[in-house]
């Protein structure tokens, strides 16, 4: 899997999105998986965003290939000064990590083009370096995984989530969403059981030129060092 990985990441490219016509690509993308899952109900605009887009903890990234976007995730850093996230909403009982002073991640619209995995193009492990590398530069001490039951044994496998609390209605989805965790403690095993996870020097553009937020602390000065 590391050199499918690899060999993906020669022609890939890791953006963080702020721009408005970028963005609307991704809504549109968003859009076009969600609706091929029958997970959301239809609408005219063709487009997936909603007021989580717009709030000042949220990161949005995206992975090209060949100049075109391919996949992306919605990142929101919470902490008890911005403890703004759509998971929060769902399962509040994550508010008393933030009144311990601990960070979350909250990385949610995972999104990854029905065409590239009709191609086999490993875009699932390659868009999943990015909640990765986040824990890494915002110095992180939980990271979530709001996935549908059957997608939880991926993330167990890959990132060493564990499940915490059972699955639960989320806004404008068809299905339940179940809430798994990874704590800070867990992730050394994982990049020394999946390096490709974490930062690679020897490929510039896979690494993540994450933005600082108001009232988070990077552990690094630059991403590209993440």
């Amino acid at each position: 899997m590391n050199e499918q990985v690899i060999s993906a990441l020669k022609h890939s490219r890791y953006r963080v999105l702020t721009d408005n016509e970028s963005l609307k690509e991704v809504y549109r993308l968003r859009y076009k998986c969600y609706r091929a899952e029958n997970s959301i109900a239809e609408d005219e605009r063709g487009i997936m965003t909603d007021p989580f887009d717009e709030t000042e903890n949220c990161v949005q990234v995206a992975v090209e290939m060949d100049g075109k976007i391919l996949s992306a995730v919605r990142l929101h850093i919470v902490t008890a000064a911005s403890p703004i996230s759509p998971t929060l909403e769902v399962f509040p009982e994550l508010k008393e990590n933030l009144e311990r002073g601990e960070i979350i991640l909250d990385p949610t619209r995972f999104v990854v083009d029905p065409t590239a995995r009709q191609q086999r193009v490993p875009l699932n492990f390659l868009t999943l370096r990015v909640p990765v590398l986040a824990t890494i530069f915002y110095d992180v001490d939980i990271a979530l995984a709001p996935v549908r039951p059957e997608h939880s044994a991926f993330y167990r496998r890959y990132l060493g989530h564990k499940p915490v609390l059972e699955p639960r209605v989320y806004p404008g989805l068809a299905k339940r969403i179940e809430l798994l965790i990874a704590k800070r403690e867990q992730r050394d095993a994982v990049l020394a059981r999946t390096p490709v996870f974490g930062p690679l020097e020897d490929f510039p553009d896979s690494n993540v030129d994450f933005p600082k937020l108001p009232g988070v602390s990077s552990k690094v000065g630059r991403s590209s060092a993440a």
